[in-house]
């Protein structure tokens, strides 16, 4: 059984895939189509139909995330640096949407390397954008994060007209090319549509156990001691089917419902607390945990996924109370017994040696 026979998650949007120039199925450029996001969208839209061109560099020596999908009918892999711009032509050829996840992701990765950080996800992902209506493109997503908004009051819903107040390089990075693109929508003919993602959570084949809710699920099931800073700070969450179902979403939505929007991407209920989230995993195993007060990090934030739900009609799918039993269960059973050695295909520690910090 191939991709295509398989069942699409639930988030996906309804109705027939788009044609795209070619006459013949719309083809998606996935830029970090090898992530852990990203693993998990191409699948998603290979099960669909759609053609899909990754193109990423393996940023993170993961380039065996893309076992048991390359020679998929309607697969492409181009394996180069996305501020190349030999490298982009490349990948664009015959593609009629693009879909921005490749970044440095995360503030441990983004403060370790910030003359990178600011190269990919600011110059690089500025060049990627004005080349686009030179290859024709339709439809541009691009995942920013939840991250933007910082911190809030406890009793207030962030939503996408609230003030945002990055706290660090990578949220700086991903508020400054939100600002760019938004900028720029009387000047170029793409359609582009801006993502606000939560914190992802759940399975992928370049799993991450840098991410909380996948961090503490794995340190838990292996009773292995867990300090956790901050206890009452809030998060959103979201799953990365979920994520890949947005995504899928507004490239089969109207243009005019979607074109210079921002949508948060996450579900209200899996806005959590790190003490609840301790809760859900205590609730199926004993583990060891400490709370520690006074961490390094600041952010405190909920957010309300109102708009996509009203205006595109998108409900997420999965829990992260769902999740959990699952996450366990998986780690018990020895899924990611390589996770200690294989430390950086499984989080964004460490950039593969070669990568120059500008080009």
């Amino acid at each position: 059984m191939t991709l295509q026979d398989s069942k699409l998650p639930q988030a996906g949007a309804a109705g027939a895939v788009p044609t795209g120039k070619s006459g013949g199925p719309a083809r998606v450029c996935v830029v970090g189509g090898a992530g852990y996001v990203g693993s998990v969208l191409v699948r998603t839209l290979l099960a669909r139909g759609y053609g899909v061109t990754v193109l990423d560099n393996f940023l993170y020596d993961h380039a065996l995330s893309v076992e048991g999908v390359y020679d998929e009918p309607g697969y492409k892999l181009v394996n180069g640096d996305l501020r190349r711009p030999d490298v982009v032509a490349q990948a664009l050829d015959g593609v009629d949407h693009v879909v921005l996840l490749a970044s440095l992701v995360g503030d441990p990765i983004s403060k370790k390397y910030p003359e990178l950080t600011r190269s990919v996800n600011l110059d690089g992902s500025q060049a990627l954008f004005a080349a686009l209506d030179t290859h024709d493109i339709d439809r541009f997503v691009f995942t920013s994060t939840c991250s933007n908004y910082g911190l809030m009051d406890d009793n207030t819903l962030a939503d996408e007209t609230s003030s945002l107040n990055p706290l660090s390089l990578y949220a700086e990075t991903k508020v400054g090319f939100e600002q760019f693109v938004l900028g720029q929508l009387d000047s170029h003919k793409v359609c582009p549509t801006l993502l606000r993602i939560a914190t992802a959570f759940g399975m992928s084949q370049r799993m991450r156990f840098d991410l909380t809710v996948n961090e503490f699920g794995r340190a838990m099931a292996m009773k292995t001691p867990l300090d956790v800073y901050d206890k009452d700070t809030w998060r959103p969450y979201a799953h990365v089917r979920d994520i890949s179902g947005a995504i899928i979403k507004v490239l089969e939505s109207d243009s005019a419902t979607v074109k210079g929007e921002v949508f948060n991407v996450g579900s209200d209920d899996n806005n959590y607390t790190k003490a609840m989230l301790v809760e859900e995993f205590l609730r199926h195993v004993d583990a060891p945990v400490a709370f520690v007060e006074k961490g390094a990090d600041a952010r405190n934030y909920r957010v309300s996924f109102a708009k996509i739900r009203n205006q595109l009609g998108f409900e997420a799918q999965h829990s992260v109370a769902e999740f959990v039993p699952q996450l366990i269960s998986a780690v018990q059973d020895g899924l990611y017994g390589r996770a200690d050695t294989l430390k950086t295909y499984y989080g964004n520690y460490q950039v593969r040696d070669g990568v120059p910090d500008t080009l």
